[in-house]
């Protein structure tokens, strides 16, 4: 991800990194974001303290005595903190908590239940491990084989699995940040056994969006709120690296919550909102997804909440516009995927993908899609959707048609011509038959296919990049027969891509001097959510079933690592941090999905007539007819 702490700069002289002028009195709904850090002013120790008195009386019954139209519980301290809370220098004009001024004094409150100490020693329970759960059963069965010692049995699986998702729900409460007394985000990873926490400690909008969706399903749509409205505040922000500015409309990779010293007052403290931009990442790289994940984010939180009042403000409609200009600005590329450098997307670190990886594709696409779906219809956007739809047709094609893979395509590619001229080509990209991997060769099965990772001139990646795929289905990106062609190849190449511990990002991992070449030798490219969304669409819920009771019997025993190594994941990865917020949301989700298919549906989004249409059009033409002058203004190669 990135290094530990973001380095304050200084952009001018007379213009410090921290801007004292934009305070969090700056609220949420103003008509445009700000372009600036907002702040909250407290004093230093003793309002600290008086802000969050209740946490110790509530912490043991966490979830349990939530207050309706409030984020999570005070229970009994609520009029015991009214007055306390007054005390806040920071006023917020659009009430996320869903208190306004008619309800008492219009105050909102914290959320006390909830530790403020990122790094603090996570309270789970005692659980019983997976391991002895089955030993235990072993030994029920050679005690007695009746009727009544099976269903004890039975109770006490079921048991121990309610008490690993009680655990998994403390611990993802646990690793919740607050800005201004809000819960806005879930930090990377909450160890409280690593000193070495690097930038785990950061609110990461890749990294929020399984506990985002987490919260949800569980109906607590507060925080998700709050995690859009602040995260468009930091769009296009005026920071910069080696004094080049990121470009309008690019949201962060992450931020932190930092509390300063405030000028002229030694006794408080300001809380700030610092971003980065990729400029104190690893490898220094903007993020590409992070625009994208937030469209996705925001559709689905319509889609749950039923609240669509927040993608119908002036500001959020101004923050979608952005990053789809953002992403359909003019360049030297000629084709309908997204160009990108290596290392912006996925795990931050070189892996290979740079030009057009399979994962921002498909990403892009329903990006495209939620947008279109969320934008206002007026005139100044009629240019902005009409680009979109020529765009959402011309990348479906050029997905289907380039980067489909399965038996069939893989022999027509062996019997390609080199060389090709003129629009009648079949070899399109002048891919070399050479290129096609020995292990593909007899990895493919007879049945299924996928997506390759990524199509350049003359470069086919043929790995395969599970989020790609798996998000290619939820999305309609892949169409229907492909859709199960994949989850086909999934289940009988299952030793490979899930083994004990699901789900490889990527098969097959490099080797050799292929892999120091590739990745510059990086020891974490060494040989989820999305998969159960993706089995559930296609009505195939039980091999997400299978996945999810295969990740049950280690998750909680390995402490929620961030990966798994070796080929069959039976080692915890060697610079993998523990309790990694995306596993813990990610079973989650997985767990609630699976108890309630239908809740799926935020999440997955189908293609409507005129992408059909327009798709069969394009396909049934003679791949090999000249094409006259006609259409020598085409906007895309496809």
């Amino acid at each position: 991800m990135g290094t530990s702490e973001a380095v304050l700069q200084v952009l001018s002289g007379a213009n410090p990194l921290l801007f004292n002028s934009a305070t969090c009195s700056g609220n949420l709904d103003s008509t445009f974001p700000s372009r600036f850090l907002y702040k909250y002013t407290k004093k230093r120790v003793s309002r600290y303290k008086r802000l969050f008195n209740c946490s110790s009386t509530l912490q043991s019954d966490l979830g349990l005595n939530r207050l309706k139209g409030l984020g999570y519980g005070l229970s009994g301290c609520r009029e015991v903190n009214r007055l306390q809370l007054l005390s806040c220098k920071c006023q917020q004009a659009e009430s996320v908590s869903g208190l306004t001024a008619e309800d008492g004094n219009g105050t909102w409150f914290v959320d006390s239940a909830k530790k403020l100490n990122l790094n603090s020693v996570a309270n789970t329970p005692n659980i019983l491990e997976f391991q002895d759960v089955q030993q235990f059963e072993q030994e029920k069965k050679s005690f007695t084989s009746n009727g009544a010692a099976g269903t004890t049995i039975d109770s006490v699986s079921k048991a121990t699995v309610d008490c690993l998702e009680d655990e998994a729900w403390n611990l993802l409460r646990d690793s919740m940040v607050y800005y201004c007394g809000s819960p806005i985000g879930t930090i990377a990873a909450n160890d409280p056994t690593s000193s070495n926490v690097l930038n785990y400690d950061q609110v990461f909008i890749r990294d929020f969006i399984p506990s985002g969706i987490a919260f949800l399903l569980k109906g607590e749509y507060d925080i998700v709120r709050n995690f859009i409205l602040h995260t468009l505040q930091l769009q296009s922000w005026e920071k910069t690296m080696d004094c080049h500015s990121p470009g309008q409309g690019l949201m962060p990779a992450s931020f932190k919550v930092r509390t300063v010293p405030l000028d002229g007052d030694d006794s408080a403290t300001e809380e700030v909102l610092d971003p980065d931009f990729g400029e104190a990442a690893i490898g220094r790289v903007a993020p590409v997804d992070s625009g994208l994940w937030w469209i996705i984010l925001l559709r689905a939180y319509g889609k749950c909440s039923g609240d669509l009042s927040v993608q119908e403000r002036i500001d959020v409609q101004t923050g979608i516009k952005m990053i789809l200009k953002l992403c359909l600005a003019d360049g030297f590329d000629m084709f309908p995927t997204l160009l990108v450098t290596d290392g912006s997307c996925m795990i931050d670190r070189r892996m290979g993908i740079h030009g057009h990886p399979l994962e921002i594709q498909a990403l892009f696409y329903s990006a495209l899609l939620c947008a279109r779906e969320m934008l206002a219809p007026e005139d100044g956007s009629a240019d902005l959707i009409r680009a979109l739809n020529n765009r959402l047709v011309a990348l479906s094609f050029h997905i289907r048609e380039y980067y489909w893979i399965d038996l069939r395509k893989l022999n027509e590619i062996y019997r390609y011509k080199t060389e090709e001229y003129s629009y009648d080509a079949v070899n399109k990209f002048n891919i070399y038959p050479d290129q096609i991997p020995p292990w593909l060769v007899e990895w493919m099965p007879n049945k299924g296919g996928y997506l390759i990772g990524n199509l350049q001139p003359a470069h086919m990646d043929f790995r395969f990049f599970s989020l790609g795929n798996i998000w290619s289905i939820v999305n309609g990106l892949a169409t229907r027969d492909q859709s199960h062609a994949i989850l086909d190849l999934m289940e009988a190449k299952w030793a490979d891509l899930v083994a004990d511990m699901p789900l490889k990002i990527c098969y097959p991992a490099l080797e050799g001097q292929e892999w120091q070449i590739i990745t510059g030798s990086d020891p974490k490219n060494t040989g989820n959510l999305q998969f159960t969304v993706a089995c559930i669409k296609m009505n195939r819920p039980e091999i997400a079933a299978r996945a999810v009771q295969v990740a049950e019997k280690r998750l909680s025993r390995d402490k929620w690592p961030e990966y798994y190594d070796t080929k069959r994941a039976r080692f915890i990865g060697k610079q993998a941090q523990l309790f990694q917020t995306w596993s813990i949301a990610g079973y989650l989700v997985s767990k609630i999905l699976l108890a309630d298919p239908s809740a799926a549906k935020i999440l997955t989004t189908e293609e409507d007539s005129e992408l059909v249409n327009a798709f069969s059009c394009m396909i049934s033409a003679n791949p090999r007819r000249k094409r006259g002058r006609k259409n020598l203004n085409q906007t895309y190669i496809i």
